[in-house]
């Protein structure tokens, strides 16, 4: 009985504390999206108030629509963003199916070497990075932006796709070499439909800095062509004035795809985090 008591006292106790952190975590969202919706006067006298008939107002998404060509922003941070997850779910899959399945000299620094990736910000090689973009012709494109987030990604996409790919049993991949599959045929049919959950894991974690980067697009890619939708919002932020109206509904916005993506993956996603705390 006593035990019985403990479980739910813990039970009650850890639902508390992710509600509230759930809380905390979409309140600056909830804040930013009422806010889009409410005048200018409003937002200031009362930030926190819901939208009413007397200060509902859709200034800033029309503002947004007609100043800059917001859709075309929108399309490229789509564009870098699924294409850069690709490349790395792709190539973090099969730099981290080499690691896990062979054993060669160096495995184990290349391991290290990979993490490495994680500690160190990217943004420290800022200048090396727009030297070889400008060597190569590719700044103010997307491909730019597309291979820096790819180099971004790929250190924890193999860190977390490694340690799962461990996981998956050798007898399924001995009997494919014994069916005469090629290693290719193992990893794409075999070995990939069993760590999904991890890809989707790598996904999540990943898609969120692509999508929200200022410092890149800025640097690689500022042409009016190549502008993503947080340098577009940029042009609503004045050094005297700043149009808040306007930011407001284009961060607003802005939460949509991810807020798309994240449902998608969402329920891989949480089998992929849970995965090996319960055996």
């Amino acid at each position: 009985m006593a035990n019985a008591r403990l479980s739910t006292g813990r039970t009650i106790a850890a639902h508390a504390i992710l509600i509230t952190y759930t809380l905390i975590a979409l309140f600056p969202a909830f804040v930013v999206v009422i806010n889009s919706f409410k005048s200018r006067k409003a937002i200031f006298a009362d930030p926190l108030a819901l939208p009413s008939l007397n200060n509902f107002d859709l200034v800033g998404y029309e503002t947004v629509m007609k100043q800059g060509d917001f859709f075309a922003y929108f399309q490229n941070s789509l564009i870098v963003t699924v294409a850069s997850l690709f490349f790395v779910l792709l190539f973090g899959a099969m730099a981290a199916f080499a690691l896990s399945e062979y054993r060669f000299k160096g495995n184990t620094l290349m391991g290290l070497y990979l993490a490495l990736g994680i500690m160190i910000p990217i943004r420290l090689g800022t200048v090396a990075i727009l030297e070889l973009m400008v060597a190569g012709g590719l700044v103010n494109t997307l491909t730019a932006l597309v291979l820096v987030y790819t180099a971004q990604g790929l250190p924890l996409a193999v860190f977390i796709l490694s340690e799962f790919m461990k996981t998956v049993s050798d007898d399924l991949k001995n009997a494919g070499r014994i069916d005469g599959l090629s290693e290719y045929a193992i990893f794409f049919t075999l070995v990939l439909p069993l760590v999904r959950p991890a890809m989707a894991t790598v996904a999540v974690f990943s898609m969120i800095p692509i999508w929200n980067d200022l410092w890149f697009p800025l640097i690689l890619a500022p042409a009016e062509e190549t502008k993503t939708v947080t340098l577009g919002s940029q042009v609503f932020i004045g050094q005297f004035v700043t149009n808040w109206n306007a930011v407001l509904a284009a961060l607003s916005l802005a939460i949509l795809p991810v807020l798309v993506l994240y449902l998608i993956f969402s329920r891989q996603l949480i089998r992929g985090i849970t995965a090996g705390a319960v055996k």
